[in-house]
């Protein structure tokens, strides 16, 4: 099918393949196997699972007779046999017509799957005999039948939302039905809707009189606060566009976002304004120049804001090596939000946690649909939001009713779960931004909160979320891999082929969205738009547009969308959207690299690491062999990458090549990639001695999945994160009935410095039982 044939193309090269066949048709099945030397498998015939076969009689039907005994072939549906591959289809001719017979394993396909695998056949054998020199991937295979229903029902997702209506008015209009109502809560700070609603205000004032307005892009960098959400609100209300910019990221990555974007005024906070670069934006430190529009006016103000205009510019990974702007409209998110109101079984009064960074397009969910639904926004500190136990704490202690979270984060929350008595009354948890999981922890946790709903949310930041698939109900009957659900109001889903053909119920196929959620684009970044956002080919006007995601998906029978994965070298990781091309060019312009690819691997325990293979310049390379051990090198190497890229986007495992493997049509052959030693990067290995610390390294080979660590290696530098350090802490919680708070493994990343600090806390433990105990005997005896 090479070179896109037409029918009659590919007619011709199949006849010429059979008749060279024919040739060496004499050679024995058994010969071939022994040639060829196929991988056995007991479930499998060796050299073929399908067979297609044309014959000039019905070979299948009895042709043979017994004495008083009358035989027939019995004809009717589903009739059952023993099949000798997974899958023959038996042609022959009688008369003017051509019959056939489908037998199929039972154990890999449902009857209804064959069935329309038939009639697609049959559909594209018809299609070819009135078109035979079409292109073959251009011949339909579906009936109308079935475009009628993945075209119009199951895209037919039209509702009315306010279309004239922009974000901060819907806030504007519960304001007025619960103005006394809280609308935050941060650690001992709350406030009300109205309270909220008039700080922001006086900021959005101050804002306009700097001359924001509308499509004006806003930076905002700022640490979890009353002042972050305030800021946000307040933008919104002036006409402008936030750009979230976040403090951990490195200075470099901030100084391009604030230029590409343009921003013109930056909120930040006191202690964050010497780590923000160069700019020419004017700065506002919402924490200490308060005084500078405290007496600007409470009322809501006016602005000539329409829905056309942006809500926000969030960066997300780009393949070239620099972040893209995502510039998504008023309009794609009031739709959203309308529609979040609509699914939400939580309503006013209930409080939502707010655990994404507002540099995740999630955030703005969690945030906005909560105060359009007049809910209580329930802020978290970065400390306590990397700690699951902490986090199930403190939701339980604030009686949290909803969750937003990442796949990763919710199994973190589950597996620390069994150890609390008392549950937060979760009433709704939504899950985004990678595969959903249904994991036996998940699973124990959900048995215990029978009121709540799990909701598996898809959508990437070009269109925010897109569909959704809600799990109630008997825990026990719900998938492994849950799917993507159906298409949300207002938005259309496609599978298409390359082609831009559209695919039936179980085809993989690309997965494209369309409808008024999409993004208006990249941010001055045309040529990336137009790749991405392609004019949508089934409207007839040519006014619409289809982004292309790079997702790989399939259609379910009950019109549930399946997600399969990744069609290009973009990967999510603990719920982080990498494009490992930005890795890979990042590294490229260090003078020490020749050659680099970045790949995700995962391990035996599941958990995804970003491995980087290197080829090093020669000349550089023999100077540093001389100076440098290889550990070294990639230590420098990880030091450049942690002040050019976000944390998340840092390889865990680095491996040194001569050269790098090629396909034969020379491009880099990743499946020959060899497994990353991850020893390369730990330090000269010491075997742990005390009982301490060999219970640690038992723990952290467990946890990393790897074969032996030294007491000085660096849990990080393993492969550890911040989610897998959780595990760390859970399962030292009980070994030693000692509690460690996640920012001693960030300052302690070696066992030998845990069992330093572990001893330390046993002794003084010990010291306060004997002063108990002597404090005892002296009430003792003072009694006496």
């Amino acid at each position: 099918l090479g070179g896109d044939p037409s029918f009659t193309e590919v007619l011709n090269r199949v006849k010429q393949t059979a008749l060279e066949a024919y040739g060496h048709q004499d050679i024995p099945f058994e010969k071939l196997v022994e040639q060829l030397q196929p991988e056995r498998a007991l479930w499998q015939n060796p050299l073929f699972q399908v067979m297609f076969a044309v014959q000039q009689e019905e070979i299948l039907k009895p042709s043979f007779n017994l004495p008083n005994l009358e035989v027939g072939w019995y004809e009717g549906a589903e009739a059952e046999m023993t099949v000798r591959f997974d899958l023959e289809l038996h042609l022959w001719p009688v008369g003017e017509e051509i019959k056939g017979l489908c037998a199929y394993n039972r154990d890999l396909f449902e009857a209804e799957t064959i069935s329309r695998m038939v009639s697609h056949y049959q559909n594209l054998l018809s299609a070819a005999v009135e078109s035979p020199e079409q292109l073959i991937a251009k011949l339909p295979i579906m009936t109308e039948a079935e475009l009628q229903q993945i075209f119009v029902e199951w895209n037919n997702t039209k509702i009315d939302y306010p279309l004239e209506k922009c974000i901060h008015q819907l806030f504007e209009t519960q304001v007025r039905k619960t103005p006394d109502a809280v609308a935050v809560i941060f650690e001992d700070r709350k406030l009300t809707y109205s309270q909220l609603n008039s700080k922001a205000n006086q900021l959005a004032h101050y804002l306009q009189q700097l001359g924001v307005k509308a499509d004006t892009r806003v930076g905002i960098c700022v640490e979890r606060s009353v002042e972050m959400v305030v800021g946000l609100l307040a933008i919104l209300k002036a006409g402008g566009a936030y750009v979230p910019l976040d403090p951990s990221y490195p200075s470099e990555r901030l100084a391009y976002m604030v230029s590409d974007a343009n921003v013109s005024v930056l909120l930040t906070q006191e202690s964050l304004t010497t780590l923000l670069p160069e700019h020419q934006a004017q700065i506002l430190c919402l924490d200490s120049s308060e005084n500078l529009w405290s007496d600007y006016s409470t009322t809501n103000l006016s602005s000539e804001v329409k829905p056309s205009n942006l809500g926000y510019v969030i960066y997300t990974s780009g393949s070239t090596g620099k972040p893209k702007g995502v510039a998504m409209s008023q309009g794609a998110l009031v739709n959203l939000l309308q529609w979040q109101q609509e699914e939400a079984v939580v309503g006013q009064g209930a409080k939502t946690l707010q655990f994404a960074p507002i540099s995740f397009d999630v955030s703005f969910q969690e945030i906005f649909s909560t105060w359009c639904n007049g809910g209580i926004l329930v802020l978290v500190s970065a400390e306590l939001r990397r700690d699951p136990k902490a986090l199930l704490g403190f939701l339980t202690e604030n009686q949290v009713e909803r969750l937003f979270l990442p796949f990763v984060a919710l199994q973190q929350l589950a597996a620390v779960a069994y150890e609390s008595q008392n549950l937060p009354p979760l009433r709704e948890v939504v899950t985004a931004g990678e595969q959903l999981q249904v994991t036996p922890d998940i699973v124990e946790l959900m048995n215990r909160l029978p009121n709540c709903k799990l909701q598996n949310q898809y959508g990437p930041s070009e269109s925010h979320v897109v569909s959704s698939y809600t799990l109630q109900g008997n825990v026990a009957n719900w998938p492994t891999l849950p799917p993507i659900g159906r298409p949300i109001t207002n938005a259309q889903l496609y599978i298409l082929n390359r082609d831009l053909q559209p695919l039936p119920i179980g085809i993989p196929g690309e997965l494209y969205i369309g409808g008024v959620c999409l993004a208006g684009g990249y941010l001055n970044r045309p040529q990336f738009t137009a790749e991405k956002f392609i004019t949508n080919p089934f409207d007839p006007s040519k006014t619409t547009k289809l982004y292309k995601t790079g997702d790989l998906a399939r259609y379910l029978h009950d019109g549930n969308i399946e997600f399969l994965g990744r069609i290009d070298n973009q990967v999510k990781i603990r719920g982080f959207r990498i494009e490992t091309g930005e890795i890979e060019t990042t590294l490229s312009k260090h003078n020490s690299v020749k050659e680099t690819v970045v790949v995700a691997t995962e391990d035996s325990l599941g958990h995804k690491r970003l491995v980087a293979y290197l080829v090093l310049e020669t000349k550089t390379t023999a100077i540093s062999n001389l100076e440098l051990s290889e550990t070294e090198q990639i230590k420098q190497l990880k030091q450049y990458l942690t002040e050019q890229l976000p944390e998340y986007m840092i390889p865990t495992g680095f491996v040194l090549l001569s050269q790098l493997p090629l396909t034969p049509s020379g491009k880099i052959d990743r499946k020959a990639l060899p497994a990353p030693d991850l020893s390369s990067v730990s330090t000269e290995f010491v075997a742990p001695q005390t009982a301490t610390e060999k219970v640690l390294a038992e723990i952290w080979t467990e946890v990393l999945g790897i074969e032996q660590v030294g007491i000085h290696d660096n849990f990080f530098d393993l492969g550890g994160h911040s989610l897998l350090a959780t595990q760390v802490l859970s399962r030292i919680r009980q070994a030693f009935d000692r509690e460690l708070v996640l920012q001693r493994l960030f300052d302690s990343p070696t066992i030998a410095e845990i069992a330093q600090r572990l001893e330390v806390l046993s002794q003084v433990a010990q010291d306060q039982n004997t002063l108990i105990s002597e404090t005892e005997e002296e009430y003792e005896e003072g009694s006496l």
